[in-house]
């Protein structure tokens, strides 16, 4: 017999969430009493302790962490289940959580996302950026985005770009300083700003010259983990960056920064939109594929 009703389970899921009564309640449209006797009705019905309560927080008991893990999932398929059949109106509507690192949320927000939302206007798109590798089930997100060659194989993935090109640049500030680097090896010589992952992981720059490949490891006083904060190092005069081209092109074109080693080249496999292959799709998040879908086909046409 169903020991928790559905209105239940869906408030202690917020709660679980928010780690707060208080911005439950707000979410959920009813007051924190209200929201914390119906708690304390269902810990009694099912004789656990889900939620340890003080003053100032919420924290989940391993009880409540169990259902919380099985409760949320079933939740949201019911909350895309209505979405999905309200989205037969006029205006479809719901959410979209996507995991992404910035560097890769950035063309989703300049390209699709302007005329997507003006289509849609009750759609929401939640990006949560990091650049350590999420498990996108697990976590309860609806996609990702990632390098193809990292995207997992049980899942379907809308390629963004073929290639993503990086180039190696530095203000004129910095290279009057400096000098400039006249092939890759000189990079050894010079500061340049480094880039790790959140996982603490960093590798060597990879540079082309013609059919050669040549791998230097940098050393300079500046480590970032947001690619953007590579380019303001470069912009600060703190050193060379190697960053994506797309990054930099504008300040390139304006001469904030400059282009070095220009017939060194490198690039990485192109990034990818990615979500469960099992999953029935909300009407917003497929909405949103679709959106994805047809920019990438027109980008990556464009390119060839």
């Amino acid at each position: 017999m169903l020991r928790a009703g559905l209105s239940e389970l869906a408030a202690f899921v917020s709660i679980a969430e928010q780690r707060s009564f208080r911005l439950a309640a707000k979410t959920l449209g009813v007051s924190p009493s209200a929201l914390s006797h119906a708690m304390r009705t269902l810990e009694e019905r099912l004789g656990l302790r889900l939620l340890n309560r003080t003053t100032r927080s919420v924290a989940l008991t391993e009880a409540g962490e169990r259902l919380y893990n099985r409760a949320r999932p079933a939740i949201v398929d019911l909350q895309d289940a209505v979405s999905d059949a309200l989205s037969t109106q006029s205006h479809p509507s719901g959410r979209v959580r996507i995991s992404a690192s910035e560097a890769s949320a950035r063309p989703l927000i300049y390209h699709v996302l302007p005329g997507f939302l003006l289509t849609y206007p009750d759609i929401h798109i939640e990006f949560f950026v990091e650049s350590r590798f999420v498990d996108i089930v697990d976590a309860g997100f609806d996609a990702g985005i990632r390098v193809h060659e990292d995207v997992p194989k049980d899942m379907i993935a809308v390629q963004l770009y073929r290639q993503m090109h990086f180039v190696t640049v530095a203000s004129t500030e910095y290279l009057s300083r400096n000098g400039h680097p006249a092939q890759a090896d000189d990079l050894k010589h010079h500061r340049c700003i480094s880039f790790k992952f959140a996982s603490g992981a960093s590798s060597p720059w990879t540079l082309q010259r013609d059919d050669q490949k040549v791998e230097i490891t940098v050393d300079g006083p500046l480590i970032v983990g947001n690619l953007n904060l590579a380019v303001d190092g470069a912009l600060a005069g703190i050193g060379i960056a190697l960053v994506p081209e797309s990054h930099a092109a504008d300040h390139i074109r304006s001469g904030r920064l400059i282009h070095v080693l220009k017939d060194c080249s490198t690039s990485i496999p192109g990034l990818c939109l990615y979500y469960p292959a099992n999953r029935h799709l909300p009407a917003a998040m497929r909405l949103f594929v679709d959106a994805v879908r047809a920019w990438a086909k027109t980008n990556n046409d464009s390119m060839t």
